[in-house]
């Protein structure tokens, strides 16, 4: 759990050591959370990463202005935001979802920012036992933003405790023992709550339903994403031509994090082999060394759709059978590598398997077989040529 700290804390010494020991307890309980295994590349994973986490305090966006994207979403907070500013409340609970690397966190930062209020950070999993929910609310303040990355993740106990708090602005507190047992209700000052979630199908209704904005990410654009490329190098002082920042823009799989990865491992490139300014054939040959083609796939992305031409021509084929014959656990392949290849077109998800569409085909130079994909099961024909 991280707190971002801020002057105007008006808590007592003992309060404050009680609730940093709260904060040392949630991190270490949120370490021992295993990780899943998985041989993918760091490098085009949604996933933040170490390296990541030392770049995002230059390159995040400040305020909703700085933000680039999501342009219905902006307009939404923008409305919200100036109404809640002019009336001196905090603004409604929020709840953002969507695939990982889109700026659920970078926007609750700059939520922050646009009320003028501090913003305590924490995730779903550290929020274990009750002490650690009452630990943090115990340090709010009015107009607070209070952030819960992986909120699906809360535990039953934590959630439960939490929905007084979001609705009511109370807290109940439970004491002592049998016919000894107290309950007290302790008032909070009113404050923002912010959810970020990559599955929101897991959050239970009674929680989604306290939340006033309930807002989906969208993945970004090729013109977006060849803006947050050239925000990025101008922050990192990067020299790089229009046509390199297209480059890079383009195979960053409509993620602004992995854009961003991009610009780094480019900019590192670009130094070692002397370059002043990045063009697009450095930029190019710095992706292609790394295995990232023109779409954004890296070799196993390739492979997986190598091996459903060549081997079952086309398709369908069960995920079981592709997991076998490329030598990858099921799971792996539907959770990290399939969604971006079914997003991107390459790759439909039938009842009787997984079949190759015509742009895999052309993407890998293959030939299309002539009225396939699972035998004209689809009601889909390739061109004859």
């Amino acid at each position: 759990m991280t707190i971002v700290p801020t002057n105007g804390g008006k808590k007592d010494k003992k309060s404050a050591d009680a609730g940093l020991s709260d904060v040392v307890k949630t991190e270490v309980a949120h370490n021992d959370v295993p990780k899943p295994k998985t041989n993918r590349t760091q490098l085009l994973s949604a996933k933040e990463t170490p390296a990541d986490l030392k770049s995002d305090a230059t390159l995040r966006p400040q305020t909703l202005d700085e933000y680039i994207g999501q342009s219905r979403l902006k307009t939404m907070l923008t409305m919200s935001i100036g109404a809640a500013k002019s009336r001196q409340e905090a603004l409604d609970h929020v709840l953002f979802y969507g695939p990982p690397g889109l700026g659920k966190t970078t926007l609750a930062r700059v939520i922050a920012n646009e009320m003028g209020a501090r913003i305590h950070m924490t995730s779903g999993p550290s929020l274990e036992r009750p002490r650690d929910i009452i630990g943090l609310v115990h340090q709010l303040e009015a107009g607070d933003v209070l952030f819960i990355d992986e909120i699906h993740r809360l535990s039953r106990v934590a959630e439960e405790l939490l929905y007084p708090a979001i609705e009511d602005f109370v807290i109940d507190l439970t004491s002592g023992k049998g016919h000894a047992t107290r309950t007290m209700r302790l008032p909070l000052p009113k404050f923002t709550l912010i959810g970020a979630t990559t599955k929101a199908g897991m959050i239970s209704n009674a929680l989604r339903d306290r939340f006033g904005f309930v807002l989906r990410l969208e993945f970004y654009s090729r013109d977006e994403l060849a803006k947050i490329v050239a925000r990025t190098a101008r922050l990192l002082n990067v020299a790089m031509t229009e046509d390199a920042v297209v480059a890079i823009a383009g195979r960053a799989r409509g993620t602004p994090r992995i854009a961003n990865r991009l610009v780094r491992l480019v900019r590192d490139y670009g130094h070692f082999q002397g370059a002043e300014t990045i063009t697009e054939s450095i930029a190019v040959a710095a992706l292609d060394s790394y295995a990232v083609d023109a779409f954004g796939l890296d070799a196993t992305d390739r492979r997986m759709l190598e091996i459903l031409i060549d081997h079952y021509q086309g398709g369908p084929v069960g995920i079981e059978t592709i997991a076998a014959t490329l030598g990858e656990d099921s799971d792996t392949l539907e959770d990290v590598y399939e969604p971006f290849l079914i997003q991107a077109g390459f790759i439909q998800r039938t009842p009787r398997g997984r079949c190759a569409t015509p742009q895999a085909y052309t993407h890998l130079g293959r030939a299309p077989i002539n009225n396939h994909l699972g035998a004209g099961q689809l009601g889909i024909e390739f061109n004859k040529e």
